[in-house]
C-alpha cells in the first residue's frame, strides 16, 4: 500500500527538500504553498500540487479533501511556516502578534484538525512540525517566531498524550540557522559547529519521524542547530 505526506507551506525551503526526501523514501507526496512553486515541485515528484494559504481554513480543508479523493489516506503531515511580523518587543502590535500567532502556531492546529480523524481511523500517523530553536532560548531578532512556537511546543505535548493511543506520533523539529536562508555572520559566529546547517540535514530528521524507525518517538522538540542552543 502506498503511503501518503502532505506537506504544508513547502513550497521552497526545508518543507521542499523534506516533500524531495519523502518522495525518495516512497511517499506520495501533496504539497501546498501560498504559490505556484507548490505546482512545480508537485510535478516534479509526480505528485498534487495546491496553491493556497496556511492562514486560510477552506483553503486547508479543500487541499486535505483533494488528497482523500486521490489516495484516500495520509499517513504524514508536515507543517512549514513562512516568515512573521518582527520588531521591538513592545513595538510590536495587537494586530502584529495576532498575525504571528496565525503564521507560527493556528496554521498547525488547522491542519492538525483535519488530518488527526483520517491518521485515527487508520490507526497510525506522523505529524512533523519545522519549528525553531528560539523555542528554547528566544532571540530578540524573530519574537513572534520563538514565543508562538514555544505555544505549539506546549500544543504537542498535549495532543502526543491523548492520540498516542491512536498510534498518532506528533514532534516538532527545532532548525537552526539554516541554508535555505540568508543569514548574519554574527550569528554564525555563536553555533560551536561553526557552519550553517544544511536543508538536507532537517529532511534526514523529517525522514526519520515518517518511518517505522521513528515509531517509538512522540511529544518530542528535537533540536537540528549545530549546539546553538545551550540549554539542557
Amino acid at each position: 500500500m502506498d503511503k501518503v505526506a502532505v506537506l504544508i507551506a513547502a513550497g521552497s525551503g526545508m518543507g521542499a527538500n523534506a516533500a524531495k526526501k519523502l518522495s525518495k523514501d516512497g511517499f506520495k507526496i501533496a504539497v501546498m504553498s501560498s504559490s505556484d512553486k507548490a505546482i512545480k515541485l508537485s510535478n516534479s515528484l509526480n505528485g498534487i500540487g495546491f496553491v493556497g494559504s496556511n492562514q486560510n481554513i477552506k483553503d486547508i480543508k479543500k487541499f486535505i479533501n483533494s488528497v482523500l479523493k486521490k489516495w484516500g489516506r495520509i499517513d504524514v503531515l508536515v507543517n512549514s511556516a513562512g516568515h512573521g511580523p518582527k520588531g521591538e518587543i513592545l513595538e510590536i502590535t495587537d494586530e502584529n502578534w495576532f498575525k504571528g500567532m496565525e503564521i507560527y502556531f493556528l496554521n498547525v492546529v488547522r491542519a492538525i484538525r483535519f488530518v488527526t480523524p483520517i491518521m485515527k481511523k487508520q490507526k497510525n500517523g506522523s505529524i512533523i512540525n519545522i519549528s525553531t530553536y528560539a523555542v528554547f532560548e528566544p532571540e530578540k531578532s524573530f519574537p513572534t517566531s520563538g514565543i508562538m512556537r514555544a505555544a505549539m511546543s506546549s500544543f504537542i505535548k498535549i495532543y502526543s498524550n491523548e492520540y498516542a493511543k491512536y498510534n498518532i506520533r506528533i514532534n516538532n523539529i527545532l532548525p537552526g540557522f539554516i541554508n535555505s536562508l540568508s543569514t548574519k555572520k554574527e550569528f554564525q559566529k555563536r553555533i560551536p559547529l561553526k557552519r550553517i546547517g544544511r536543508v538536507e540535514e532537517i529532511s534526514s530528521v523529517v525522514s526519520l519521524l515518517a518511518s517505522k524507525d521513528g515509531s517509538y518517538i512522540t511529544g518530542q522538540n528535537i533540536r537540528v542547530d549545530g549546539g546553538i542552543t545551550k540549554s539542557v
